[in-house]
C-alpha cells in the first residue's frame, strides 16, 4: 500500500456515495474516485431528477437513465418510459428491465417486473425518498442495538431524513385519524398511523427539495471544500472486473464508454455498490464467487390500490380552508406536488408488514369523465401494503459464462416464488388495506398484487453474515469472504426478511462497513510505517 490509499468505488447511488463520503472524511490523505456507467442527468451530481421543475427536461432525464446511454452515446434498449401496470411490463420511468427482450436481454420470468436505472446517483435520483427505519426482526441480529441506534442516526444525517415531513398537513392529519379509528386498538404503542419519514429537505414555500445521492455526498461535490480535491466521479465508465492476486483485490479494469478504450485503475479497496443484480454479475464475471453469490434474493411484495377521499369522512377532521390551502402548497411545484405521506409501520406479532398512505391530487391513471369519482374534490390516496419475502436459497440470480448479455457480460437468469409464507402474509395484508380504503372513502382501483419485482426493492443477493458458511458473501462489516480490500454496499447486503423501505437500512450498513475499512486502512498504514 501506498501512504495515500486509493479506494475505487463501484456504482454512484446512495450507498457508493455514503461510502465515498465516509471514506474521504475517515481517511484524511485517501483518494477515493467513483465509477459509474450512466450519464450525469443533472448540473448536480447525483440529484433527484423529482426536483426538475421543468416536464420535459425531468421527463428527458428519466428517458437518459432507462439504459446504459447518454446524448450520442445512447444505447438504447428499446424500452418506452411508463410504468408497471396490471397486464403490462414496461420499466417504470427512470429504469429498464432486466428481462426487456431485446438482444442480450436477461431471464426473468417468475421477477418480470424487476427493473434497474443507469445514471450518476443510481435509483436515488429516481427513488420516493422514503426512509423508514427497520424494527423487530427486520433488523440484523449480529448488530447490537446501540451501535444500530447510532448507524440509523448516522445514515439518517447523511440522506437529510425528516421524520415529519408535511405534519402540518390537515389533510395529511384528518387520515392519520381516520386510520387510528380503524387501526390503532390493534397496534403496539409508537407504531400506530404517523408520518412517513422522507429524505429532503423542506422549503420556505412549503415545498420539498428531495435527497438524493448528492446530498450524501455533500462537501465531496462542493468546489469550495477541501474534500473535493481527493474525491473523482468518472461517469460513462463502465467496470468490466475487479482485478485480484492472491485473496488480495489490487484494482479495477474499466471501459470509458465515450472512447471504448479501457484501462486498469489500481486501488488498495473496492467497494461495489452497483446494484442487487449487478454487483454480483460484476463479482462472478470477476471470477469471485461464494456459494451465496446472486441467492437469497428477496424483495417486497406489494398490494395497492387507490382510494378517492370521501368528504363526510375527512371532513370530520379538516375544513375547506385547510384543502384550499393544501392545494395551494401544492401549486408551488405543479411537476412534483407536495403532498402528505403517512404510514403504519411494521410490527410484530400482528402488524409483519408496511403500509404507505400516499395523498395526491390526482390519481395515478385517468378516469372517464363519467366517473362517479373523477374530480373528486378532495382527491385520492394510492395506498401500498409492503410484505415481508422470508429469504431462501432457491431464489436467486444466477449468470451464464456461456451466454453474454447486452454489455459481454455473463447473461442473468432470476428465479423466484411466492410461498404458503408469503402468501398468507398477502392474504392478510390485502384485507387491511380494504379496511383502510374503507376507512377513508371509495376504491377507485380495488387492491391487486404487484407483478414480482414492482418494488424496486431487491435485497439479499450478496447478504452479510456471522460466519463463512455458505450462507452469506460478506462479514458483518461487508467484507467479501475469501478476499481483502473488497467490500459491498447496498441492498443486497440485507440478510433479513424486512417490510420497509431498504434505502436507509443499507446506508446504515454501509456506515458500519466504512467504519471497518477506515479501521483496517489505517492500521494497514501503520503496519507499513514500522
Amino acid at each position: 500500500m501506498s501512504h495515500t490509499p486509493t479506494i475505487a468505488v463501484v456504482g454512484s447511488g446512495p450507498i457508493g456515495s455514503a461510502y465515498a463520503r465516509l471514506l474521504v472524511e475517515g481517511l484524511p490523505d485517501a483518494r477515493v474516485v467513483m465509477f459509474e456507467a450512466g450519464p450525469q442527468l443533472t448540473e448536480v451530481p447525483g440529484e433527484s431528477v423529482r426536483n426538475i421543475a421543468d416536464p420535459a427536461e425531468k421527463e428527458r432525464a428519466r428517458e437518459r437513465s432507462q439504459g446504459p446511454q447518454a446524448g450520442a452515446f445512447r444505447e438504447s434498449l428499446g424500452i418506452p418510459g411508463g410504468v408497471v401496470v396490471e397486464g403490462m411490463f414496461t420499466a417504470r420511468q427512470g429504469t429498464h428491465l432486466i428481462d426487456f427482450g431485446g438482444a442480450g436481454s436477461g431471464h426473468a420470468p417468475t421477477f418480470p417486473a424487476a427493473a434497474i436505472a443507469t445514471n450518476v446517483g443510481g435509483q436515488g435520483a429516481h427513488w420516493t425518498c422514503a426512509t423508514p427505519s427497520p424494527s423487530f426482526s427486520e433488523k440484523i441480529p449480529f448488530i447490537p442495538d446501540a451501535e444500530w441506534d447510532d448507524l440509523i442516526a448516522v445514515a439518517g444525517d447523511l440522506l437529510h431524513v425528516q421524520g415529519a415531513a408535511f405534519a402540518d398537513s390537515a389533510v395529511g392529519g384528518g387520515i392519520r385519524s381516520l386510520l387510528e379509528e380503524e387501526f390503532g386498538a390493534e397496534l403496539p404503542e409508537g407504531y400506530g398511523p404517523g408520518t412517513l419519514p422522507v429524505a429532503g429537505d423542506p422549503q420556505p414555500d412549503g415545498s420539498m427539495r428531495w435527497a438524493g445521492a448528492d446530498v450524501v455526498l455533500g462537501p465531496l461535490i462542493d468546489a469550495t471544500s477541501p474534500l473535493s480535491e481527493r474525491f473523482e466521479l468518472r461517469d460513462l465508465s463502465l467496470v468490466r472486473r475487479i482485478e485480484h492476486e492472491d485473496g488480495r483485490v489490487t484494482g479495477i479494469l474499466v471501459e470509458d464508454l465515450r472512447t471504448r478504450e479501457s484501462y486498469s485503475f489500481a486501488a488498495d479497496a473496492v467497494v461495489v455498490a452497483a446494484d442487487a443484480f449487478r454487483t454480483p454479475q460484476l463479482l462472478w464475471a470477476s471470477g469471485i464467487r461464494p456459494a451465496a453469490l446472486g441467492h437469497y434474493l428477496t424483495e417486497h411484495p406489494v398490494v395497492i390500490s387507490t382510494v378517492a377521499l370521501d368528504a363526510d369522512k375527512i371532513g370530520r377532521f379538516a375544513t375547506e380552508t385547510d384543502l384550499e390551502a393544501e392545494i395551494a402548497r401544492r401549486a408551488y411545484n405543479p411537476a412534483d406536488p407536495v403532498a402528505a405521506v403517512n404510514r403504519i409501520p411494521f410490527s410484530e406479532p400482528d402488524h409483519p408488514y408496511s403500509l404507505q398512505v400516499m395523498y395526491a391530487e390526482n390519481p395515478p391513471f385517468a378516469l372517464p369523465a363519467d366517473h362517479p369519482r373523477a374530480g373528486n374534490r378532495w382527491g385520492y390516496v394510492n395506498m401500498g401494503y409492503g410484505m415481508r419475502k422470508h429469504p431462501r436459497y432457491e431464489d436467486a440470480v444466477t449468470f451464464d459464462d456461456d451466454e453474454p448479455d447486452y454489455r459481454g457480460f455473463p447473461n442473468m437468469t432470476v428465479e423466484y416464488a411466492l410461498t404458503d409464507a408469503e402468501d398468507t402474509e398477502i392474504a392478510a395484508a390485502t384485507e387491511r388495506l380494504r379496511r383502510a380504503g374503507a376507512a377513508l372513502g371509495e376504491f377507485i382501483a380495488e387492491p391487486r398484487l404487484m407483478p414480482n419485482g414492482s418494488s424496486l426493492h431487491y435485497m439479499g443477493t450478496y447478504r452479510v453474515g456471522e460466519a463463512d458458511d455458505g450462507t452469506s458473501v460478506a462479514d458483518p462489516w461487508s467484507r467479501v469472504w475469501g478476499f481483502d480490500g473488497l467490500i459491498v454496499g447496498g441492498n443486497g447486503t440485507i440478510p433479513t426478511a424486512n417490510a420497509m423501505n431498504p434505502t436507509l437500512m443499507s446506508v446504515a450498513i454501509a456506515a458500519r462497513g466504512a467504519r471497518r475499512l477506515v479501521e483496517d486502512l489505517s492500521d494497514a498504514l501503520v503496519e507499513e510505517a514500522r
